[in-house]
């Protein structure tokens, strides 16, 4: 079978490399895939060491929206490296060298849905992952309304990658009608990449409204920035904005993706890279949450002189959708 010894071998020299390089949440993903277990499985042969770990937060951490740190989460994380047939230390390392991602809490990918409570959030490296609590508490700082007033009818998103391989930034377009009369603002929620400064990244208003109050939470990479809109709207009227995040304070950069909470409009997303940080493959993916594993990857080609990768979505669905990409 040289077809299958050939993926072996192929599979081998990928777990190889992120077991080096990192980070952590993909080298447990690809060890877990190399080895053919099912979570549930993972989680039994936890289970006979006398670990408990439940299946979502397997989940969550091989997507990176967990971070094992706690005293059990460790033990999980030793017992991982035998079940999974890894050379010791192997997964603990990459775990030293994530940086300040958030630790052991739950996250949903991507941003709100595209109506009712309206804002958009960016995403880290395997799963770009909003933390619950973390975000509400930034929003209701702001002011969040239990209706947001907004229904979006169109969302195109930007996203640069740097000569580092960094997230460097983003761009999002939004065309929303009001729900409501009275309409006349944006909470917009960005999530950096694990290890990311919040501090150190800004937010533009680059057409049809202003930036107005900001707020950063260090640990978990978040920071919300409200966009004040130019006139008030009347319900039904439609309106079209656009504003940008840079960031690039983070390390290497591996996917972004987005969750939908409910069904809306059009959604693209265009992934473009310096011609410096060149990916060799991208693709799309989607999920239905956080915690049930990914449909089928669908390979994308990457565009000659501009460097670019993108998908669209006629309508969205409730979930995930994203675009990921590998280096070597």
């Amino acid at each position: 079978m040289p077809h299958a010894t050939q993926h072996a071998d192929t599979a081998g020299a990928e777990l190889d490399s992120v077991l080096r390089g990192g980070p952590f949440h993909v080298a447990l993903r690809t060890a877990i895939a190399a080895r053919g277990l099912p979570l549930q499985r993972v989680q039994h042969h936890l289970s006979r060491r006398g670990v408990k770990v439940g299946v979502t937060s397997l989940s969550y951490w091989q997507q990176g929206a967990r971070r094992p740190q706690r005293p059990e989460s460790l033990r999980a994380v030793r017992a991982l490296e035998e079940i999974l047939q890894l050379p010791a230390q192997s997964l603990l390392r990459l775990l030293g060298e994530t940086g300040t991602g958030p630790a052991d809490v739950a996250g949903a990918v991507g941003p709100a849905g595209q109506r009712g409570q309206q804002f958009a959030a960016a995403r880290r490296h395997h799963a770009r992952v909003t933390v619950p609590g973390t975000v509400d508490r930034l929003l209701a700082e702001l002011g969040r309304q239990a209706d947001g007033g907004l229904l979006t009818l169109g969302h195109h998103e930007q996203v640069r990658i740097g000569p580092r391989r960094e997230l460097a930034g983003r761009e999002e377009h939004h065309i929303v009608r009001a729900r409501r009369d009275g309409v006349d603002r944006f909470l917009a929620v960005h999530h950096g990449d694990p290890g990311c400064v919040p501090e150190r990244m800004t937010v533009h208003a680059l057409e049809n409204c202003r930036t107005g109050r900001v707020r950063r939470h260090h640990d978990t990479g978040v920071l919300v920035a409200e966009l004040l809109f130019d006139v008030r709207l009347r319900a039904g009227e439609t309106y079209l904005f656009r504003y940008g995040v840079v960031d690039g304070t983070a390390g290497v950069s591996h996917e972004y993706a987005r969750r939908f909470d409910a069904a809306g409009g059009q959604y693209a997303l265009q992934v473009r890279f310096d011609p410096a940080a060149r990916p060799v493959r991208c693709h799309r993916f989607t999920q239905q949450s956080a915690a049930t594993p990914r449909g089928s990857r669908q390979a994308l080609t990457l565009s000659g002189p501009h460097h670019c990768v993108h998908l669209v979505e006629p309508r969205v669905r409730p979930g995930i959708v994203g675009i990921g990409w590998d280096w070597t």
